[in-house]
């Protein structure tokens, strides 16, 4: 991490992790000049996660009801850029219109406002998001099953999971943030989608309504550092 103070604390809590292969060359047009597709064993992945944003405030400062809690649903994907491996984030859909305007002016990251909702009721996820531009959704739940577990390495969920840093374009320049939290505990599930144009909508030729791996996490307690711009 950064010798510099973090600047944001946060939680995400009651997270669905649904994710497909993807062709290298479907999500290639979306990756930024500069970045490199992270794969793993020659496959390239795409995941689909909502969840909720908790207790989101800069460093000292309490939270503000009503303005720091919020669902977000993001479509990402994963890239190194000089041998560091991090996130790419296609799109967050947030029912925040603060963050929705901030954070695509500070850091560059493409956050759309939807309206969303998410709840945990009976051992499940419950979702559904709708952009207010477009109309492009996102519905469905998810049966958490299995055991709680961490990852191991060298493994698909240690690919996906155990990433410490995204990466974004801004201003023209490629930059990148560090995220701190304690490693990941997550479980199995099993998701029923009823819609998901939100994703169709990037045609990556996977089929939208079956994911190929479905994890399930209550979630981490997570520190964030400013953008810095990255060379070479």
């Amino acid at each position: 991490m950064p010798d510099r103070p973090h600047a944001l604390s946060q939680e995400w809590r009651n997270l669905t992790f649904m994710h497909w292969e993807v062709e290298p060359e479907k999500i290639a047009p979306y990756i930024p000049e500069g970045l490199e597709l992270d794969l793993f064993e020659g496959k390239a992945y795409v995941g689909v996660i909502p969840f909720q944003m908790r207790n989101v405030r800069p460093r000292f400062l309490p939270p503000v009801p009503g303005i720091s809690t919020f669902p977000e649903f993001n479509i990402r994907t994963y890239v190194k850029k000089n041998g560091k491996a991090g996130v790419l984030f296609l799109t967050l859909e947030a029912q925040s219109r603060i963050t929705c305007w901030h954070a695509p002016k500070a850091y560059g990251l493409p956050y759309r406002y939807s309206k969303c909702k998410l709840n945990f009721a009976d051992g499940k996820f419950l979702w559904k998001s709708k952009s207010k531009r477009d109309g492009l959704s996102l519905e469905g739940e998810c049966k958490l099953t299995g055991s709680l577990r961490g990852a191991k390495k060298d493994t698909l969920e240690y690919f996906l999971f155990e990433r410490y840093s995204l990466y974004t374009e801004h201003n023209g320049k490629l930059h990148m943030a560090y995220t701190l939290h304690e490693p990941w505990t997550f479980q199995d599930g099993e998701v029923t989608i009823a819609d998901n144009s939100l994703t169709e909508s990037y045609d990556l030729g996977i089929d939208v309504l079956n994911p190929q791996y479905v994890h399930a996490s209550f979630g981490v307690y997570v520190l964030t550092w400013p953008i810095e711009e990255v060379s070479g």
